[in-house]
C-alpha cells in the first residue's frame, strides 16, 4: 500500500492467531496483538502520536522542547516524530540499562538526563524521582519546555481505546469473535491495557485483564516489578483482575519460544506477557477452558528482540556461548546466600577489611556510602564478571545496593566463582537507619 507520510503507518497492526499446537492451551484461541510492527517498532509509537498529534502547532509556534520521562520506546519515537516536525527532545530518566536503546538515543541525537534512582517508573519514594526532576527544570526556565506526561497524561489510555483495543476487537468480529475473555500486557504506564481493556468491556464486561510485572529484585524492560506497585499517575491496582509476577529468565525463555515456535522477534517485555499468558491461561479451571466456545485471549506484543540482544547475553550467557552465570540467581541459590547486618560490617571493616562494592550508580555513590566501599555500577560489575570476578580471594567481599537484592544476586555470583562472598542486609539504607557515618564524594 502507499502512504503520503509516516505518521499513517502508526496503529493498524496485525493481529496473529497462535498456533495451538506450539503453545499446548487447550480450548484457547490466542491472539499476539503485534504493535511491534508499529514504524519505530513499538506500541510506544502510537502513544508517542497521540500525545504530540493535537498540540504540534501550539508546540511549533512556541519554539518549545518536549520534555518526558522514558529511557526507551516513548522516547525513541518522540525524538523521531520531533526531528520530522522540527521539535527537539529532553528524556529524563533513571539508568539506561540496555545499551543498545542509549545508543540509539545517542545517535538521533537526543538530549539524555540520567539520574540516580532505581525505578523505571515514577517513585514518590525518592526525591530523585524523574517527574520531580522535570518540575524543577520546568520552574527553572518556564518558556522552554513542553512535557507530556505519559504516566499521567489520559491520551495515554485514549490513544490505545480508540486505537489498540477497538482494533482487537473488530479484527476478531470480522471472524464472528464477538467478545475477548483474557488481555493480557505488560505493565508500565498502564496506558495500553487500561485503554485497550476498557474499549473491550465494552463488549464483555467479564473482561478479564491481566498486568504483567517482573519478579521483586529483577529487571525487565519496558515493565514495573513487584518493588514499583505504588499508585501513580494512571496506575490504579483495582482496574486489574490479576498481576503476574516473571522472572527475567522466564521472559528470556518465552521470548526465544515466540521467535522459535511462531516467528516473532519480540522483546523481552513481550516474552514476560506470553509467559504471564501460559500462566494464567493454563490454570484455568477445567469447565472453563471446555466450554462450548473457546476462551479468547490476546496479549500484547510491544516490541522487538533486536533493540535487547546485550540483555538477553547478560540473562542468559549460556545462549551465546559463554560459561559464566548471570544474575538469574534462583530462589534456593540466592537464600543461601549470606549476610551481614549494618553492625557486623562495621565490626567486620575494622578486623578483616574486606573490599565493600557499592554497586549504586556514581551519583548515589557520591552523595553517601560505606566509607571505604569501591563504586562500580550494577552495569560494569555485570560485564567485569563477564571477564572474571576482579577482587583478590584473600579477602572476603562484601555487595552493597539500595535494600540488598540486588547485593544478593552478585554475591551469589561470586560465591559460584569460589569467593567468600555476603551481601549487605537492608543495604545502604539500612546502614544509614543504623546510625552509621556514611563517607560522602
Amino acid at each position: 500500500m502507499r502512504y503520503d507520510h509516516i505518521t499513517e503507518l502508526i496503529g493498524n497492526t496485525p493481529l496473529l492467531r497462535l498456533d495451538p499446537r506450539v503453545h499446548g492451551l487447550d480450548n484457547v484461541a490466542l491472539f499476539a496483538k503485534l504493535e511491534s510492527h508499529n514504524p519505530f517498532g513499538s506500541v510506544k509509537d502510537r502513544l508517542a502520536w497521540g500525545l504530540i498529534r493535537d498540540e504540534l502547532d501550539e508546540i511549533r509556534s512556541t519554539g518549545r522542547t518536549l520534555i518526558e520521562a522514558s529511557s526507551g520506546n516513548t522516547a525513541k519515537a518522540l525524538r523521531v516524530l520531533g526531528e520530522v516536525y522540527g521539535i527537539g527532545l529532553r528524556a529524563v530518566t533513571n539508568r539506561i540499562k540496555v545499551a543498545e536503546v542509549r545508543e540509539l538515543l545517542h545517535l538521533l541525537g537526543t538530549e539524555i538526563i540520567e539520574l540516580p534512582g532505581l525505578s523505571e517508573c515514577p517513585d514518590p519514594t525518592t526525591p530523585n524521582d524523574v517527574y520531580t526532576v522535570i518540575e524543577a527544570s520546568m520552574a527553572q526556565q518556564p518558556n522552554r519546555f513542553h512535557h507530556l506526561s505519559q504516566y499521567t497524561n489520559s491520551k495515554n489510555i485514549e490513544t490505545h481505546y480508540h486505537g489498540t483495543g477497538r482494533e482487537i476487537h473488530d479484527d476478531l468480529a470480522t471472524d464472528g469473535i464477538t467478545t475477548v475473555d483474557y488481555l493480557i500486557g505488560g505493565l508500565g504506564t498502564s496506558g495500553a491495557t487500561r485503554g485497550a481493556a476498557t474499549y473491550l468491556r465494552r463488549h464483555n464486561s467479564e473482561l478479564h485483564t491481566i498486568a504483567v510485572v517482573s519478579e521483586r529484585s529483577d529487571f525487565i524492560p519496558g515493565i514495573r516489578s513487584e518493588a514499583e506497585m505504588w499508585e501513580v499517575g494512571l496506575f490504579q491496582p483495582d482496574f486489574y483482575d490479576q498481576i503476574v509476577t516473571v522472572t527475567a529468565s522466564e521472559a528470556v525463555d518465552a521470548t526465544l519460544r515466540l521467535a522459535a515456535g511462531y516467528g516473532i522477534l519480540a522483546g523481552p517485555t513481550s516474552g514476560a506477557s506470553y509467559s504471564a499468558a501460559l500462566k494464567a491461561l493454563g490454570s484455568l479451571p477445567a469447565a472453563a477452558r471446555r466450554r462450548n466456545d473457546p476462551v479468547v485471549a490476546v496479549f500484547i506484543v510491544c516490541d522487538r528482540l533486536e533493540p535487547y540482544v546485550s540483555y538477553v547475553k547478560k540473562r542468559r550467557p549460556d545462549l551465546s556461548g559463554h560459561t559464566g552465570g548471570d544474575l538469574g540467581s534462583g530462589a534456593d541459590e540466592l537464600s543461601e546466600v549470606p549476610t551481614v547486618t549494618p553492625e557486623q560490617l562495621a565490626d567486620l571493616d575494622r578486623t578483616d577489611r574486606p573490599t565493600i562494592v557499592d554497586t549504586r550508580g556514581a551519583m548515589a555513590y557520591r552523595i553517601g556510602h560505606v566509607p571505604g566501599a569501591v563504586n562500580i555500577p550494577d552495569e560494569l560489575l555485570d560485564d567485569m564478571f563477564d571477564h572474571g570476578v576482579p577482587f583478590p580471594r584473600s579477602r572476603p567481599v562484601v555487595f552493597v545496593c539500595p535494600v540488598g537484592e540486588l547485593s544478593s544476586r552478585f554475591a551469589a555470583r561470586a560465591r559460584r566463582a569460589g569467593y567468600d562472598a555476603t551481601s549487605l542486609a537492608g543495604g545502604i539504607v539500612a546502614w544509614r537507619d543504623a546510625g552509621l557515618s556514611l563517607e560522602r564524594g
